[in-house]
C-alpha cells in the first residue's frame, strides 16, 4: 500500500462548486478564507493573486495552476491591489450582458462575443468531508502555483476542467461527479509534486522513504482495527523493539502507539460524518472490542462521546457552502 494513495482516497471531495468567468478591466474579487481549498487558473489574458499585501502578488498565467488554502481572506484582479467586490457584487457586475460568467448551474453566452482584452479565467471550490483531506491540505503551503509543461499530466486536467466549464451541458448526466473528480485529480497531482520537492513535507510521508518504517505504516493503513503491539510493528520493520520505538519517534515525533490511535481516531470521525457504519460497526473497524471501549478512547481523545461529537459535525456540515453564490 501507498501512504500517500491511501489518504488521498479517502480525501474525495463532494459537491465542488465552480465557475469560469470573463472580466474586463478594471476588476476585482475577493474570496473568504473559510473556502478550504481555492482553485484558479487563467485561461486566456492574465491576472494577480495576492492575501493581504499586494506587494506579494502571484500573477496568473495560461499554463498555471494556483491552489489557496482556507485562512486568510484572499484577493485576485487585474493588477496587485485592484479593488475587489465580494462575490454577489462582481457576480452581478461582470452579469451576462456585461461579460460571461458560466457555472455548473446554469449557461450563459459567451464565445465570439468576448473582448478580446478581458481575462477569461476559472475558479472553483473545493471541501472536503473529512479530517484526513484537511490534514493533507495543512501540509501544502498557504498558496501553491503549478506550472503545467508540455506532456504533463496537469496541463491535460486544467484543459479538460476548462473544457467542462467553458462548453457545460445542461442536464447532461454526470456533470457535478466530472467536475469533482477532475479537481481530485488536479489536488493529487499538486500534493505529489509539492511533497517531492517541499521540505516540510508531513513527517509520515518523508518516514515512508526508510523501508522499515515504511512496512510498519503500510501495516496500520492496511488494517487499522488489528490489536498492533510495538513489538509486532518492531519485528514487520526487521528491528528490536527499542531500535524500531526509537527511530519512530524521532521520525513521526510520537510513539508507534500514538500514531496507531490518531490514526483510528481519524477514520472514526470520518465514519461518524458520514453515518455509513453504526458505533459497534465502527468500533470494530478500528481495532476496539467493543462500543464501549471505542466510546472510551474516543471521549479521552477529543473529550466528548463519539455520539455528541457526531450530532455537532451534523449541524456544521448543513452549513451553506462559503463559496455558493
Amino acid at each position: 500500500m501507498d501512504i500517500l494513495h491511501d489518504r488521498l482516497a479517502r480525501a474525495r471531495a463532494s459537491g465542488a462548486v465552480f465557475a469560469r468567468t470573463v472580466a474586463e478591466p478594471p476588476w476585482g474579487l475577493r474570496l473568504a478564507g473559510s473556502i478550504q481549498l481555492a482553485v484558479h487558473t487563467v485561461v486566456r489574458g492574465r491576472g494577480w493573486l495576492w492575501l493581504d499585501d499586494p506587494g506579494d502578488a502571484v500573477e496568473l498565467v495560461p499554463g498555471e495552476v494556483t491552489l489557496v488554502r482556507g485562512g486568510p481572506d484572499h484577493h485576485i484582479g487585474h493588477a496587485p491591489g485592484a479593488d475587489c467586490l465580494e462575490p454577489e457584487e462582481f457576480r452581478n457586475r461582470h452579469a451576462p450582458g456585461r461579460s460571461s460568467e458560466e457555472s455548473r448551474n446554469r449557461q450563459v453566452p459567451g464565445g465570439s462575443s468576448e473582448d478580446p482584452r478581458a481575462t477569461v479565467f476559472l475558479c472553483g471550490a473545493y471541501r472536503f468531508s473529512g479530517d484526513i483531506g484537511a490534514g493533507l491540505l495543512e501540509a501544502l503551503p498557504q498558496v501553491l502555483t503549478l506550472s503545467a509543461a508540455v506532456g504533463d499530466p496537469l496541463r491535460d486536467v486544467i484543459g479538460l476542467l476548462s473544457h467542462e466549464l467553458a462548453t457545460p451541458a445542461p442536464g447532461e448526466p454526470g456533470g457535478p461527479t466530472v467536475l469533482d473528480r477532475l479537481l481530485d485529480v488536479l489536488l493529487v497531482l499538486a500534493i505529489r509534486n509539492d511533497f517531492r520537492r517541499s521540505p516540510n513535507a508531513p513527517r509520515w510521508y518523508r518516514a515512508c522513504a526508510d523501508p522499515r518504517l515504511n512496512a510498519a505504516l503500510q501495516a496500520v493503513h492496511e488494517n487499522a482495527g488489528h490489536p498492533w503491539t510495538v513489538p509486532e510493528l518492531a519485528a514487520i520493520s526487521g528491528l528490536s523493539r527499542a531500535a524500531f520505538a526509537r527511530t519512530f519517534r524521532e521520525a513521526l515525533g510520537q510513539t508507534p502507539m500514538q500514531y496507531l490511535t490518531d490514526w483510528r481516531m481519524a477514520l472514526a470521525r470520518d465514519h461518524l460524518r458520514t453515518g455509513d457504519l453504526t458505533l459497534t460497526a465502527i468500533s470494530r473497524t478500528v481495532g476496539y472490542g467493543s462500543p464501549y471501549a471505542f466510546a472510551a478512547a474516543f471521549t479521552r481523545h477529543h473529550g466528548e462521546p463519539p455520539g455528541s461529537w457526531r450530532q455537532r459535525e451534523s449541524h456544521l456540515a448543513n452549513d451553506p457552502h462559503p463559496y455558493a453564490h
